[in-house]
């Protein structure tokens, strides 16, 4: 206590008097710490009553001070004695040796305010960097040690300093050939005996070249040596920054997790290739990610309703606050779907924001480590509940995941990385994919409708592979069309193929609507200017209302209930086609899509045509709506509504274009519609009362009318009324296209 009054009463003198120069006033605190080692007996007093938290306080105060009076860049003094004296050696002995107790934390305060306050580059001078290195030796150590929070605050700073100057991460890779013997811990005679002498453990060749140095020679050595061909060799080298980040993740704090998280998140982020694939190849970063993300997934429960994972709120790492109570009044096993789906955020966030090398390489393991050895079983498996739930964890990983790589190894994970067109013999070969598809058509109603709105939500995502393998690369060659010449096609009856539906009963299909007198796909379909228009503007807004037409007018008007009921218009669903659409192209302008079809003389139209596994499955259920549940048919025509807004000329021309010459066996969107309308109108014959009982369906369904008694036919009345709107958004999406095409033309 009396060393104590007897420094302030000194510091107040100080303050009095005529100012000393800093550099007096700075060798005398450092003075008085090195003599406090000398005179002191006590090693087991603790640090916090001495006067050496205020002597290194007063030193960082001088530091600070020095630097605010000179110009920029300009070393001063009494950091010229720092570095020339070793001082932070001297102190990384002390904080290693922990004499007296306390005195790593403060070592470690005091080199993580230097390099917080100070704005000049300290790093590159060999006598800041290479103690700086031995610090971070020290750190994570020992989980829940009282140092914790002062460790991965250093350890942070020096984080922060390397994504200002991305180079010198350089200083940090260490080579484990040349790491230095490291002194046993806790020899406090020892610290007492050297703590004056100038030699830190480095070796005379060492010290001879870092006096001389400028910060400048410093860091040319530096960088020098490690790009020697012992030391370039990074499967040699230790990035211990990372290690001690990667320990303090371990921390039963939560605060302190985070932290060191952020740290990593700086670290990955560094562009220097050697740094990204030191990251990856000798350190347990990407163990520690997949390791986590198993564990909170293998913590989830076996059984959950897809509702609650659809909904439970969105969660970003490192913020999830809860209130335990609170979640299992929810739903049982909330806290653990939070816990998962937060760590999936920050492994997303870690890989978007890591050098292109270290991201490939995360999102692999991600891959290899969790989506196949621990996802796919899941997804395999034959127990009903099991399925739904796995496709509903899929789906939720689905949406959340933004990174461009951890995307596609995912997208490759569920669909494979094959490219060649699909056939029926084919479909098969990669298991996973084949499942998920045939889960769109399976048994169970929750799983069908699970499956297909994971598609929907696949399709949306930012990945060019995604629609390939799903759908374009059957419609490459459009060989989906006749290829024979007009002499050598099969006799037409009232203009159709003897085998084609026949559109001539449905007074809709007038003469003026045959193939010949149709738009060009490539003039109303494509989002980019038509290269060679086949018809003017008034000619082509003619057409496209003739396509328009032919799908609003494909339900036949006694099984027509919107016009009944007032704001359930074709109208309405044109502001949500454009917004959609417009959507679409932001995400497909980067892809290499053409503006116009393949001409036909490039095309291969020998090879027979097959729609592809998704679409086959997708017709079929189209096929069936009259007969399906009001629930799958709307995630059905949702999928195909998504697929039909993409602006690809050979997916508008297979979808949308009422018109084409298909080749015989082929079927198309409207072909499939047409044969659906065809089978409607045979069993509305059977049903009395019809269309006063479909307008009181409609009304239930929009919540005008009361649920009352039950009617019969319900699923096929549904099914009509999810027709009609269907139709609708179809002649929606056509009259959008058109139009965007049209005002983007010159």
């Amino acid at each position: 206590m009396f060393s104590k009054f007897t420094s302030i009463l000194q510091h107040a003198v100080e303050a009095l008097a005529p100012s000393l120069p800093l550099q007096e006033d700075f060798v005398y605190h450092w003075k008085a710490i090195t003599h406090y080692y000398i005179e002191t007996s006590d090693d087991k007093a603790p640090v916090t009553d001495t006067n050496i938290p205020s002597h290194l306080e007063q030193m960082l105060d001088i530091l600070t001070q020095e630097e605010g009076e000179r110009e920029s860049g300009e070393t001063g003094p009494c950091m010229e004695y720092l570095l020339h004296h070793k001082i932070l050696e001297t102190l990384y002995t002390l904080g290693k040796a922990d004499c007296p107790p306390g005195m790593k934390q403060q070592v470690l305060t005091f080199y993580t305010k230097l390099l917080a306050h100070i704005r000049q580059p300290l790093l590159p001078h060999i006598n800041v960097h290479r103690p700086v290195q031995k610090l971070i030796r020290l750190c994570g150590e020992v989980l829940a040690a009282p140092t914790e929070n002062e460790e991965i605050q250093f350890l942070c700073i020096v984080c922060a300093k390397l994504k200002q100057d991305p180079y010198l991460v350089n200083f940090f890779l260490e080579n484990k050939s040349k790491r230095p013997e490291t002194r046993s811990p806790g020899a406090a005679e020892g610290v007492k005996e050297n703590v004056l002498a100038p030699d830190t453990g480095q070796s005379l060749a060492e010290e001879q070249a870092a006096r001389p140095e400028e910060p400048q020679a410093a860091a040319a050595a530096a960088a020098a040596s490690s790009s020697s061909p012992t030391s370039n060799n990074n499967n040699s080298n230790n990035y211990n920054l990372v290690t001690s980040l990667l320990n303090l993740t371990k921390s039963p704090d939560g605060r302190i997790v985070v932290k060191a998280c952020e740290g990593l998140m700086l670290l990955v982020s560094l562009p220097e290739p050697a740094a990204a694939k030191c990251l990856t190849e000798n350190t347990e970063l990407c163990e520690l990610l997949t390791d986590r993300l198993v564990a909170f997934y293998k913590a989830l429960p076996q059984s959950m309703d897809p509702l609650d994972i659809e909904t439970v709120e969105s969660v970003n790492w490192g913020l999830d606050v809860y209130n335990l109570k609170e979640d299992a009044a929810v739903f049982t096993g909330k806290r653990a779907l939070i816990s998962f789906l937060s760590w999936l955020d920050y492994c997303d966030q870690l890989i978007k924001e890591a050098q292109k090398s270290a991201a490939a390489v995360m999102a692999k393991a991600v891959r290899e480590r969790f989506f196949v050895s621990v996802m796919e079983p899941q997804l395999m498996q034959t127990s009903e509940v099991g399925i739904l739930t796995s496709t509903a964890l899929l789906n939720r990983i689905i949406r959340q995941v933004t990174s461009e790589a951890l995307l596609q190894e995912m997208v490759y994970f569920l669909l494979g990385e094959e490219r060649e067109p699909e056939t029926a013999a084919t479909i098969a070969q990669n298991p996973l994919r084949h499942r998920l598809i045939e889960h769109c058509d399976h048994l169970s109603d929750e799983i069908s409708i699970m499956t297909l709105r994971l598609f929907e939500h696949l399709i949306q995502k930012p990945n060019q592979h995604i629609l390939y393998s799903l759908v374009l690369r059957s419609l490459e060659e459009r060989n989906y069309l006749e290829n024979k010449p007009q002499e050598e096609r099969e006799p037409l009856e009232n203009g159709q193929p003897h085998d084609a539906v026949d559109l001539e009963e449905d007074p809709l299909f007038g003469d003026d609507l045959s193939p010949d007198s149709r738009l060009s796909g490539s003039d109303w379909l494509s989002s980019s200017p038509p290269q060679s228009p086949d018809h003017s503007k008034s000619e082509g807004k003619t057409e496209v209302h003739k396509i328009v037409n032919s799908f609003l007018c494909l339900v036949p008007d006694e099984a027509k209930s919107s016009f009944h009921v007032e704001g359930t218009g074709y109208d309405t669903y044109l502001r949500d086609a454009h917004r959609q659409f417009r959507d679409y192209c932001g995400v497909c302008q980067r892809w290499d899509w053409r503006g116009t079809p393949k001409p036909f003389e490039k095309c291969n139209l020998e090879i027979p045509f097959f729609e592809g596994h998704f679409l086959k499955v997708l017709f079929d259920r189209m096929g069936r709506i009259l007969d399906q549940p009001y629930d799958v048919n709307l995630q059905v025509t949702a999928v195909l509504s998504k697929l039909s807004l993409l602006p690809h000329p050979h997916l508008h021309e297979y979808l949308l274009d009422p018109y084409i010459n298909l080749a015989p066996g082929c079927r198309s969107l409207f072909s499939v519609i047409v044969r659906v309308v065809g089978d409607l109108m045979l069993r509305i014959q059977r049903i009395p009362d019809f269309t006063p009982k479909l307008l009181l369906v409609r009304k239930r369904l929009l919540g005008l009318e009361p649920e009352g008694i039950n009617i019969d036919h319900m699923t096929l009345l549904e099914g009509v009324i999810v027709l009609e709107e269907f139709c609708k958004e179809l002649a929606a999406i056509a009259f959008v296209k058109y139009h965007a095409a049209a005002s983007s033309s010159p």
